[in-house]
């Protein structure tokens, strides 16, 4: 990559540039097609990062004026710690752009931003089959020894 990667939160003139990342991410994970995600979710989910009383943000990290990758995060209160803990919720860079380091760039963004909002801790998820991600996961946090169960309603 000749241009150094820059990370900043997202604005609201970014949405042509976001959208095919944001599709990108949802088709990695299967929600693509006839199992894409309502447009109305995408517009709500777009509201949120604006929205002063809502505690979801983003970041993207961009490169030579093309935005390579994104980072949705969120804030909530946990009942063993007294300040918040801050979610990683979806993270997702271009394919060209992987082994650049923008992923790492992206999870260091968040852990800085969480830090100064105050929170005591970053976690997030990742399918199992996702072992190419794991590998960076692996070198920048601790697996938590938790299993995920949830079930739609």
């Amino acid at each position: 990559m000749s241009e150094p990667i820059r990370i900043r939160l997202i604005e609201r003139d970014d949405f042509d540039a976001w959208l095919p990342l944001w599709d990108g991410y949802n088709a990695f994970y299967g929600r693509s097609g006839e199992t894409a995600l309502p447009r109305e979710v995408t517009d709500t989910t777009w509201g949120r990062f604006f929205d002063g009383y809502e505690p979801m943000h983003a970041m993207v990290a961009e490169s030579g004026g093309r935005l390579l990758g994104l980072v949705h995060f969120l804030y909530h209160r946990h009942t063993t710690m007294t300040g918040p803990i801050c979610y990683l919720q979806d993270l997702f860079t271009v394919e060209s752009a992987r082994g650049e380091g923008v992923g790492r760039a992206l999870i260091e963004a968040v852990y800085a931003r969480a830090k100064a909002d105050g929170a005591q801790r970053v976690y997030w998820q990742t399918h199992e089959t996702n072992q190419t991600a794991m590998k960076l996961y692996d070198q920048v946090a601790d697996k938590s020894g938790f299993v995920v169960y949830r079930k739609g309603l």
